[in-house]
């Protein structure tokens, strides 16, 4: 899609406009909870948030009050990529929107920061490869983890434990959701554009409110979660994608959704391990430095790492009770990890070196869980085919 515009002519004056003396100019597509937590992030790194896009009438007041002062509105994504003067973009939209707006935004001549997953199918984050190769755009995706300082050290840390072979992962996300939000529309909803390519649905505020929780558009927590736990499995063991993915889940315990809230994840790697990743918000509530956990299992020793910290257990097979031989806790520092990796992204954009998450990264963590959705959707253990690019039951 090129909009009447010619490209050549966009990627220039967005170079242009990125060069010029003055903060970086950005504007936010999608500007619900999310969307406004990453403009103030990128305000306080002293981005000037220019632009804001939204299709429901109070989130996109809201981010106009978010964004940097005298912020334009827009109602649809495609007339912001028209802005030559916005050189960057940042989408934090549902899902199901993350592939067709970032594959416009780059060929628009924009750098894009898009949140987690990547996209809503395999297909589409091929996708999106393609459109970043083909224009050479900078495009960090939202997994975070890999820009913390705590788990840059954490990967050198275990690399470097003499674990042995390690064949196991055992990861879990633990909290509690009491129940959906149950509220009505109290603004304008453009619903057709919303939807976008989903298949049509009445109007409906528990829809579009609980997005996360129907198939549609998401994977529920079991995605939103396991993006972030998967990419780190991926990271730690150098692997793109796992052979094979079986997915079990009970019944959806928040009312009125598709989705269960409770689930878990086995992944098997050609690289001969299992990870298996249960995500879990029916449980009791944990402070953040003890909500997650990834366990890497070695023939020698253990690795363990939380969202704020990890430990080294070495192997004794007459100790009553481990001890770690290297541990770090530092409760509250995973709060500096999303500016971290925008930082990443904005020095990535004067450089043009490729971001701590490029979209083959984001590529990697997506196919797998496109695989847990398929999984749990038809009750069968889901293969991936690297040859035709597709999963196979």
């Amino acid at each position: 899609m090129n909009f009447g515009i010619d490209r050549r002519n966009f990627v220039l004056a967005s170079s242009a406009a990125l060069a010029a003396d003055g903060p970086v100019r950005a504007g936010i597509i999608g500007a619900g909870g999310r969307g406004r937590f990453l403009t103030g992030e990128f305000k306080e790194i002293g981005v000037q948030m220019a632009a804001v896009c939204d299709v429901y009438e109070p989130n996109l007041k809201a981010g106009l009050a978010a964004a940097s002062t005298g912020a334009v509105a827009y109602g649809d994504y495609r007339k912001l990529l028209e802005d030559k003067s916005i050189p960057v973009v940042v989408v934090a939209t549902p899902d199901h929107w993350h592939a067709q707006m970032v594959i416009d935004a780059v060929h628009a001549g924009k750098d894009v920061y898009v949140e987690k997953p990547l996209a809503h199918t395999i297909a589409e984050g091929d996708r999106i490869i393609a459109a970043v190769r083909e224009t050479k755009r900078i495009v960090q995706v939202g997994m975070q983890r890999r820009s913390s300082e705590l788990f840059q050290e954490a990967h050198q840390q275990m690399k470097g434990g003499d674990l042995g072979d390690i064949r196991l992962i055992n990861s879990w996300w633990y909290n509690h959701q009491a129940s959906i939000r149950n509220e009505p529309l109290t603004g304008k909803l453009d619903w057709k554009q919303w939807q976008g390519s989903s298949p049509a649905h009445p109007e409906e505020a528990k829809r579009f409110f609980n997005w996360y929780y129907y198939w549609d558009y998401s994977g529920g927590l079991m995605v939103g979660q396991a993006a972030h736990m998967i990419d780190v499995f991926h990271w730690f063991m150098g692997s793109q994608y796992p052979s094979a993915v079986t997915t079990a889940g009970g019944k959806a315990n928040l009312q009125g959704v598709e989705i269960p809230e409770t689930t878990t994840i086995c992944l098997e790697y050609p690289e001969n391990y299992f990870a298996v990743f249960t995500v879990g918000y029916k449980a009791m509530r944990y402070a953040p430095v003890n909500d997650q956990m990834a366990q890497f299992h070695g023939s020698k020793a253990r690795f363990d790492l939380g969202r704020e910290g990890y430990s080294l257990y070495r192997e004794d097979p007459k100790a009553i009770e481990l001890k770690p031989t290297v541990e770090k806790k530092l409760p509250g520092s995973f709060g500096p990890a999303t500016r971290a990796h925008i930082r990443n992204f904005l020095a990535c954009i004067k450089t043009r070196q490729q971001p701590n998450a490029p979209v083959e990264a984001g590529q990697a963590t997506n196919i797998a869980l496109c695989m847990a959705m398929e999984s749990l959707r038809k009750g069968v253990r889901v293969r991936f085919n690297p040859a035709t690019r597709w999963m196979e039951a």
